[in-house]
Parts: structure tokens; C-alpha cells; sequence
């Protein structure tokens, strides 16, 4: 079977790992960035009453218009932009390469980042670019990017914005610089938008290769993989004829719309979330050995002075708490490990499993 395998997958795949989901039964769970706040009991019910109502027998709604709505009206989107949805963000990712793919065509983004962007390159077979940041607080290095997208001519350009795994804001004027240089599309995703205040959704429009990524997932509602994609009509024209038919289903439209109704809920989750940030990075910063990340996001990047990032995740695992570890990931994540932002009390194991593990 082996040299069945190895005459017809492609070799890009045969040499890369599957996405890596660890079990997180019994743990408290800190490695995936989600909101760590239930839904009050009364949403709980009219969700429940309108998951009892939905017809799951019917094919649900392809382009799901109550979501887009609530969508629109939620989250600002402006009324002569596009918006195209995805299971997840990931999905949409996979669309952009579907439709911009090609032979000889390139995905650029910035690294350390999120590795789905590189895992669909690989998938869709186009080459792909990481640029690094400066190994000095992750800072862009624009002149690198800059050089980058001359020589290399991607088709698509990736910026988290903030960025997934440091957790900071790049220089709004440096996206711009990317935006006016990129020679193809520009995708500025804002997975982590909860937790900061600068976006450029409000800008979609001033420039005809800029689209903006987000997902429901960090306010709350990563269960529902729910993502969107917004920007000039018509690249979402184009964009949405890779869309597999009914790609988001019944069960998460019904929710989805209903979530949307209360976004006061999940804007005092996240801004509990924000004030406990402040509160985990101080008490990180204070601990000997430990070098936090300042961060836009609803985690924190932390590096070990002392090495021995393996032992500590283990020892964080041992009394009963997850985290990431991104040593291996990448090498200017050495040492490094990454912590979401919990509940206080979660937070307060998490500090003394860190304290007993170090």
C-alpha cells in the first residue's frame, strides 16, 4: 500500500502533518483562543426553542441572507461591499486559493502567522513565501515584505491583523504600504477585531485589491465555524463561485442570526476579556523568568528565559491546565508558549500551575 501512497499523493502532502487538535477533556482549557463565557440560561432557551423549530430535513438557505443581515448590521460591514461566508475562516482561505490558484501563482503572508495560510497553499499546490518578522518584539519588516512582493509577485497576500501567534498590531501605515505594493489581492484578516479598536473594514473600497477576513469565533461563538469575507463586489462575485453549495448549515445560520441579536452580550464578554488581559500580562510580567508579548488579542505570547518550554507545557498539562506550545513551530517562537485569556479564576490556576511548573 505504501508505494501506492507514495506514486500517487503528492509529495507536498505525503511531507506535511495533519492539523493538530489536542483532547482537552478534563483540562482547563487555555490553547485555542475562544471565549470562555457560557451564554446566560435565558438565551440558552430561545436558542434551543429555535433549534427545536428548524426544519434540518430541508437544504438550508445557500447564501444564509438572515446571517449576512445580522451580519452587516452587527459588524458595520459597509452597504456597497460584498460579503461571502465560509465554515469557518478556514474555508474561506481555501476559496481564495481555489479561485486565484494556478501554476507558478504564490501565497505570501508574514511568520510566525497562522499556518492554515501556508497548509492551503500546500493544499491548492501554489508555492509559498513567509516573510519574517524581526525577532525583537515580532515587529513587520516592511522593507522585507516590500522586497518580497517585487521579487516574488504573489497573487494573494496574507496580514493578521492583529497577528496570530505574537499578538500585535503592525502599523496601520505599513498595511497600507503592503496594500499599494501588493500585486495582487491583499487579504487583512481580523480574526482577533473583538479585542482591539483599529480596523480597516470601515476602509474597504479605497483600494481595489483589499479584502477584510473576520469570523464570529473569538466573540463567542467558535462552535458554529462561522467566517465572512468582505470587500468590492465584484472579486466576492468571483470569490463565491468556488463556495461548495449550502456551506454553512441550518443549525448554525438559526444560531448564528440569533447570536447576532444579542452582540451586547458578547461586547461586555469581550470586554471583560480585554480587562483581564491587562490583569494575566501583569501578573506574567512579574514572574521571574517569564517574558510576556504585549498583545491586541485575547491571548498572550509568553517566552521562557530559561528554555525548557516542553517541561513547562507538560508541567502546565500534569496539574491540569492547557496551553500552547509553539516551540518547534518556528524558530523565533523558541521557547515559547502561548496562554487565551480565561476566566479570572481559570487565569489564577493557570499562574500557579505556571509558578509550580517553572
Amino acid at each position: 500500500m505504501q508505494d501506492l501512497i507514495a506514486r500517487l499523493v503528492r509529495p507536498e502532502i505525503r511531507d506535511i502533518r495533519a492539523y493538530q487538535v489536542p483532547a482537552a477533556a478534563g483540562l482547563i482549557k487555555l490553547d485555542a483562543m475562544e471565549n470562555p463565557y457560557p451564554w446566560p440560561a435565558e438565551i440558552q432557551e430561545e436558542w434551543h426553542r429555535l433549534l427545536g423549530a428548524t426544519e434540518i430535513n430541508r437544504y438550508p438557505h445557500p447564501q444564509a441572507p438572515a446571517v449576512q443581515a445580522a451580519l452587516r448590521e452587527a459588524m458595520a460591514i459597509p452597504a456597497d461591499m460584498g460579503l461571502v461566508l465560509g465554515n469557518g475562516s478556514d474555508e474561506l482561505i481555501q476559496m481564495l486559493a481555489m479561485t486565484l490558484g494556478g501554476p507558478g501563482r504564490k501565497v505570501l503572508s508574514l511568520e510566525p502567522g497562522f499556518v492554515m495560510y501556508r497548509m492551503i497553499a500546500t493544499f491548492a499546490g501554489m508555492g509559498y513565501v513567509g516573510v519574517p518578522l524581526r525577532p525583537e518584539g515580532f515587529d513587520l519588516d516592511l522593507p522585507a515584505v516590500l522586497d518580497a512582493l517585487d521579487r516574488e509577485q504573489p497573487v494573494l497576500t496574507y496580514v493578521a491583523y492583529p497577528n496570530n501567534p505574537t499578538g500585535n498590531l503592525f502599523p496601520a501605515g505599513d498595511i497600507i504600504r503592503i496594500i499599494e505594493a501588493a500585486p495582487g489581492l491583499v487579504i487583512l484578516d481580523e480574526a482577533y477585531a473583538p479585542f482591539t479598536d483599529l480596523s480597516f473594514l470601515p476602509r474597504l473600497g479605497e483600494w481595489p485589491n483589499l479584502l477584510v477576513m473576520r469570523t464570529v469565533s473569538k466573540m463567542g461563538l467558535a462552535g458554529l465555524r462561522l467566517g465572512y469575507l468582505a470587500g468590492p463586489p465584484d472579486w466576492l462575485e468571483q470569490i463565491d463561485k468556488t463556495r461548495l453549495p449550502y456551506n454553512i448549515n441550518a443549525l448554525t445560520q438559526a444560531s448564528a442570526a440569533l447570536a447576532l441579536r444579542h452582540r451586547a452580550l458578547f461586547d461586555a464578554q469581550t470586554a471583560a476579556i480585554r480587562i483581564e488581559r491587562g490583569r494575566l500580562f501583569a501578573a506574567l510580567t512579574a514572574m521571574d523568568g517569564v517574558q510576556p508579548y504585549p498583545s491586541e488579542a485575547n491571548f498572550i505570547l509568553l517566552r521562557l528565559s530559561g528554555g525548557g518550554a516542553d517541561r513547562v507545557f507538560a508541567g502546565l498539562k500534569g496539574r491540569g491546565v492547557l496551553v500552547k506550545n509553539l516551540h518547534g513551530a518556528h524558530p523565533l517562537l523558541a521557547d515559547c508558549l502561548r496562554v487565551t485569556v480565561g476566566r479570572p479564576g481559570e487565569d489564577d490556576a493557570f499562574l500557579a500551575a505556571l509558578a509550580a511548573a517553572l
